[in-house]
């Protein structure tokens, strides 16, 4: 199952988003991403959060046009894009698109990326879109297909922590069982020498930036360089 969530931020390219919007399985808005919904003519099935960036009478049309209303407190844990994060796995999604998930603030666009690497959305494929640019995270004890174009560009990013046994295969920079600390730049603009490549790890978690003419899938069957090695979930 597949959703579309629109948050808050500058959202870059509306006819993308539109689009997907309309081949998804479930599309949530997280409070002022209701913003975009209303401008692109897409209507969610939801809109969670605390209502704080999101009118009455914004509110009133898309519940007029069949939207639930998720309402939580302003004094809450959680931003408005994790609750909604956590509302489509729930829901059973396997692959979430994020719209408007960067800019505007630099607290808010940090926090939007790190809730990736959360526990809870470990069996979730959670990509932020913005523009021509999509941004995952990959976690240790995974192996990952790159499809692409020659020269597409890829950065590979630790996520806050070491990460280990990385292996990279089809790339202009391949690595074997290497080691990038947090706050490595080794990752950075890496490119494909075909039109398929292989990132494995070992530990994680690991940010994977791609353009769009790169497609991102998990490979279910991992090498023996990944045996043993407990998954996300265990």
């Amino acid at each position: 199952m597949k959703a579309v969530i629109f948050a808050n931020g500058l959202l870059s390219d509306g006819k993308e988003a539109s689009r997907r919007a309309r081949g998804a399985h479930l599309v949530v808005a997280a409070d002022g991403g209701s913003r975009h919904c209303l401008a692109l003519g897409v209507v969610p099935h939801v809109v969670i959060g605390d209502m704080d960036s999101t009118t009455a009478e914004d509110l009133r049309k898309l519940e007029e046009q069949g939207t639930s209303v998720c309402r939580h407190p302003v004094r809450k844990d959680k931003t408005d894009l994790e609750l909604a994060l956590e509302l489509a796995a729930e829901r059973g999604a396997r692959e979430v698109l994020v719209f408007g998930a960067l800019g505007m603030r630099w607290d808010m666009t940090l926090a939007n990326m790190m809730v990736l690497t959360a526990p809870s959305m470990a069996g979730t494929r959670l990509i932020l879109v913005d523009g021509d640019t999509r941004m995952t995270v990959l976690r240790g004890g995974s192996r990952t297909i790159l499809f692409g174009r020659p020269g597409d560009v890829v950065s590979l990013v630790p996520a806050g922590s070491p990460v280990g046994g990385i292996t990279l295969r089809g790339f202009e920079y391949p690595l074997a069982g290497a080691r990038m600390e947090a706050g490595s730049t080794l990752g950075i603009s890496n490119a494909l020498v075909g039109e398929r490549a292989t990132i494995e790890i070992q530990e994680g978690p690991l940010f994977c930036i791609v353009p769009r003419t790169v497609e991102i899938e998990e490979d279910e069957s991992p090498s023996p360089l990944l045996q043993g090695v407990p998954s996300p979930s265990q």
